[in-house]
């Protein structure tokens, strides 16, 4: 809940601030949390963001700590948990964990059968991890806003301590795994198609004439068209994820603050907060569900290899 000394902007501004790691140039002034100059640097320094005007000021190269630590965590977390029920699964009457993974892999194994007709031992396995990692990410937006971050800030001593929890709140994550796709778009194409046939697909389509002198005044047309298509495959991905869950953990630190209003709000509030986890449950499970059928379906067109005869 947003305390008494820190204003609802700046409670809001904090929790959707990312704890920050970046080089900071010499001649920096860094300021306190009243506004006034608290240090200069004397040379270019690497270190946390004290605001989110730090961390905008860090530029490209800044790491998000926390989204990286959480992501890389709970990836490791499914790694773990999977592998040990892998060597623990038995053929008798599932129960418990082994019920669970085994509804989940045959939920995978069905979606991936509907979506990709083609033979590529990799594609469920990573319908599975890319599943079940964002699910895992996405499930952080439902633990109160305010329990992580304050348990940071005490650990740290200063509560102001930025520290976000749901990584797919990032969109540096989100994209980073959607060009992860669309690099795997890329290669699949250029396997199974050859480097001329993909060449010949952003090319030659989607408008094609019988006379090769047409075809080459269509070329710089069809090129543009299929780039920008292309490209935004994997944009779309990642801001699609992004911006749901985004939205999402806003309207939770919103509920929140309505705690410190009154008592009246602030059981309001409990309401809200309740009855918006239990809608939120929902997209958490269909926005990594979109983003799973959405890799399968592109993993199959790249895998889609057109005959001769249907080209002409």
């Amino acid at each position: 809940m947003a305390g008494e000394s820190q204003t609802t902007t700046g409670y809001i501004r904090h929790h959707l601030t990312n704890l920050t790691y970046g080089k900071l140039p010499a001649g920096y002034e860094r300021l306190d949390h009243n506004g006034q100059v608290e240090e200069v640097l004397e040379q270019p320094t690497w270190t946390l963001a004290h605001s989110s005007q730090e961390a905008s000021d860090m530029g490209f190269m800044a790491i998000h700590l926390d989204s990286m630590g959480w992501s890389i965590g709970l990836g490791l977390l499914f790694c773990f948990l999977f592998s040990r029920m892998a060597k623990k699964i038995h053929s008798g009457v599932p129960t418990g964990w082994q019920n669970i993974v085994e509804m989940l892999v045959e939920f995978i194994d069905n979606t991936v059968k509907d979506s990709f007709h083609h033979k590529n031992k990799m594609i469920a396995p990573m319908a599975l991890t890319v599943f079940t990692w964002i699910l895992m990410m996405n499930a952080m937006d439902l633990l109160p806003v305010d329990w992580l971050p304050h348990a940071m800030g005490a650990i740290t001593g200063n509560p102001h301590f930025f520290f976000k929890v749901v990584p797919t709140t990032d969109p540096n994550v989100t994209l980073g795994m959607a060009f992860s796709v669309f690099a795997l778009m890329i290669f699949f194409s250029i396997r199974e198609k050859g480097l001329i046939g993909f060449i010949k697909e952003l090319t030659l389509h989607p408008f094609h004439a019988p006379k090769w002198y047409v075809n080459v005044l269509l070329v710089p047309v069809n090129l543009i068209l299929e780039s920008v298509s292309l490209i935004a495959k994997p944009i779309s991905l990642g801001l699609r994820l992004f911006g749901n869950l985004y939205a999402g953990e806003m309207i939770f630190i919103l509920i929140a603050v309505m705690f410190g209003a009154g008592l009246a709000l602030g059981l309001f509030a409990g309401v809200l907060q309740w009855a918006w986890a239990v809608f939120h449950i929902l997209i958490i499970a269909l926005q990594a569900f979109v983003f799973t059928v959405l890799t399968v379906v592109y993993m199959g067109m790249a895998h889609h290899v057109e005959d001769e005869g249907q080209e002409h």
